[in-house]
């Protein structure tokens, strides 16, 4: 198949989003056996036109939504694919569909975010020959919202580069720890967007409860707004919590900071229809403890690779974990051991493509089939 995943007009490919993320990791694999080509937002410093391990990348332009939307539409009317596929955007994907009407669409949904529960999203989920959604949580809540295309969605679960994602011996551990400047304490590391809704400030809070208890130190690794970023500081400052902020990290170094750390937290506030750095942190060897919502339940498994925290608008049910992960060096082995082994069992972006590969063979058969039974 000639594929075509066409990506938000947000941020360029390769990026550090999650779903830019996403959208490489999967063409790479895809390009193994296929043609691929990414339709991605132009960047300073990036060429229009790159092939990378195998996949072409095509970056038009997006001064604005409007722009990278009408470049998108001239670009696909103008060439021949199999398959298209449009990434987390059913306005765009829907645009899509009708510029080339011949060509089965499938939309990548990696999040609510941009499906609101409205007729003119309806509108556009008509549009798509498949729908699919990253995991049970976020299948189960489309369903809810668009019962009508319930039909159509099906279940692909991410991954990571497991062999880049690994656990360090305890030598790298050391050496990364010097190297990022950090304390000989129990590291507990957060990676993400920094926003309220990603729980930094219940985080730091539970590290506060536990500064009598146990040395915890805190690495928060992401970009966000600097008012809001220094408000958190602030706030650690107050409380006297031990803490780094590393600021954004580009996604090819990201690995090394889970091999410095001890432990990771995702602190999720709101509904995780994912969360990819759960999978890459059990991928590192590293205990994970976070909310439970959304599809982390489907990653986590709470007592065996890491702990669901159930009242996680509360600092303290994090500190409980915290502290009886940071006090058993054993048990926070034995958990990292298990993520690892169910990283591979489960998570692995080669699993990802597999899947995909399997569902857009038969969309793109049973669409030719249809065409050539059309006199």
């Amino acid at each position: 198949m000639h594929v075509c995943i066409i990506a938000p007009e947000q941020f360029t490919v390769p990026g550090n989003n999650s779903v830019e993320i996403c959208i490489l990791a999967i063409a790479k694999q895809l390009a193994l056996r296929n043609q691929v080509t990414i339709v991605s937002r132009r960047m300073p410093g990036l060429t229009h036109n790159e092939e990378l391990e195998h996949v072409n990348i095509i970056r038009l332009p997006a001064d604005s939504p409007s722009r990278y939307l009408n470049a998108v539409l001239n670009y696909v009317r103008e060439k021949s694919f199999d398959l298209i596929q449009v990434d987390n955007r059913p306005r765009l994907m829907a645009a899509v569909q009708k510029a080339a009407p011949t060509i089965p669409i499938v939309l990548f949904l990696h999040s609510l975010t941009f499906v609101p529960n409205t007729r003119a999203t309806l509108s556009c989920l008509n549009h798509a020959d498949l729908i699919i959604a990253n995991s049970r949580s976020l299948q189960r809540r489309l369903a809810r919202r668009f019962p009508s295309r319930s039909e159509v969605i099906r279940i692909v679960p991410l991954g990571a580069d497991l062999e880049r994602f690994v656990p360090p011996s305890p030598e790298e551990r050391r050496h990364l720890r010097h190297a990022y400047r950090l304390p000989q304490k129990f590291t507990v590391l957060f990676v993400g967007r920094i926003i309220p809704r990603k729980g930094v400030s219940v985080l730091i809070r539970s590290v506060y409860l536990l500064r009598r208890r146990l040395p915890i130190h805190l690495l928060v690794v992401g970009r966000g707004k600097p008012l809001y970023i220094r408000q958190l500081k602030r706030l650690a400052m107050r409380l006297g919590v031990s803490v780094t902020f590393l600021g954004n990290v580009a996604h090819e170094e990201i690995h090394l900071l889970y091999q410095a750390a001890d432990c990771f937290v995702c602190p999720s506030q709101g509904h995780e229809a994912f969360g990819l750095v759960n999978v890459e942190a059990m991928a590192s060897g590293l205990p994970v403890i976070a909310s439970n919502n959304g599809g982390i339940r489907e990653i986590v498994l709470s007592g065996v690779n890491g702990y669901l925290v159930n009242r996680y608008r509360e600092s303290l049910s994090f500190s409980r974990y915290l502290l009886r992960v940071g006090r058993n060096p054993k048990l926070a082995e034995s958990m990292g051991i298990q993520g690892r082994k169910d990283a591979l069992n489960a998570f692995d972006w080669k699993h990802t493509a597999a899947r995909l590969e399997e569902l857009y063979g038969t969309l793109t058969l049973n669409t030719q089939d249809q065409q050539e039974k059309v006199p």
